[in-house]
């Protein structure tokens, strides 16, 4: 582990978009990988039944005994499910049952911080370990905004909203920082919008440059640069069980997910911010 990561301490960051096809997955897989790289400790947990994190980094759901439902739903302990990848990060895998996960939780008690505590007993269960606690939680997020997308928005630091750029793509934006301004009133008022992620972006076009723009300007968001191209070498990698860091080292995909890492590091190294809330108007200095 490197220094600087150390000094950073433990960032969560849960990536979000209740909309599909936006590259969600991929880009958790590669920011990860990208973040490995750079010499931090990262886990990815892996929310979305569908396991495509999971089997994207070689990893068979049908083959696991346990997975990320055991955790949440069972109370059994993170660290006894948690896999190792060819891409130097750790997984938090999930199979089909994560799909039960939803309706066994709904009428549970404190159901906002199932993943919260997980996390928190896994920072206790690595304290004293040789390999020391992660840098960094990546929250591969379901494309919904039910149970899961609201505990993984209660345990994390700061949300990442992968967007394709398409006139469409940004519909569900909306509602996806209604979830987050209730995340913040109920139970994690320390929830910060990272920016969003632009995806599958085509530069040979200005659409693509103008959908960006309008969703910056009508929520206010920060772009976290540089956008994402659009490549086929994005299909072909979870089909070998790696990221793209590793299939296509010296791509155009590959580095822009470099550039996102190195990034979203220097942004969690920023100062926190106030709760929106509490944040108040400075007086104006006299003359």
């Amino acid at each position: 582990m490197s220094t600087e990561s150390r000094a950073l301490g433990p960032v969560t960051l849960a990536v979000a978009n209740q909309k599909g096809g936006v590259a969600k997955t991929t880009s958790v897989a590669s920011i990860g990988a990208a973040l490995a790289e750079l010499g931090h400790r990262v886990l990815l947990v892996d929310l979305d039944p569908q396991a495509c994190l999971t089997f994207s980094l070689g990893i068979d759901p049908e083959d696991l005994e346990t997975s990320v439902h055991h955790v949440l739903t069972q109370g059994v302990d993170p660290a006894e499910v948690i896999l190792e990848t060819e891409d130097g990060v750790d997984v938090l895998p999930a199979t089909i049952e994560l799909a039960r996960a939803e309706a066994d939780l709904l009428t549970r008690t404190g159901r906002e911080h199932v993943i919260k505590g997980a996390l928190e007993q896994l920072a206790e269960d690595l304290a004293d370990s040789d390999e020391g606690p992660y840098d960094w939680v990546l929250l591969d997020c379901p494309p919904s905004l039910g149970v899961l997308t609201v505990a993984a928005l209660t345990a994390a630091d700061g949300v990442l909203v992968p967007l394709q750029c398409e006139t469409l793509s940004h519909r569900g934006v909306g509602q996806l920082l209604d979830t987050v301004h209730d995340v913040r009133r109920f139970t994690n008022r320390g929830l910060e919008v990272w920016g969003v992620l632009p995806t599958l972006y085509d530069g040979r076009t200005n659409h693509a440059r103008t959908v960006l723009e309008t969703i910056s300007e009508t929520y206010d968001l920060e772009v976290v640069e540089p956008p994402i191209p659009k490549t086929i070498k994005f299909a072909e990698a979870p089909a070998a069980g790696r990221s793209i860091l590793a299939t296509s080292r010296s791509s155009k995909g590959a580095a822009a997910y470099r550039q996102v890492a190195e990034n979203l590091v220097a942004r969690a190294a920023r100062p926190k911010a106030a709760p929106a809330r509490t944040r108040k108007k400075a007086p104006a200095r006299e003359r």
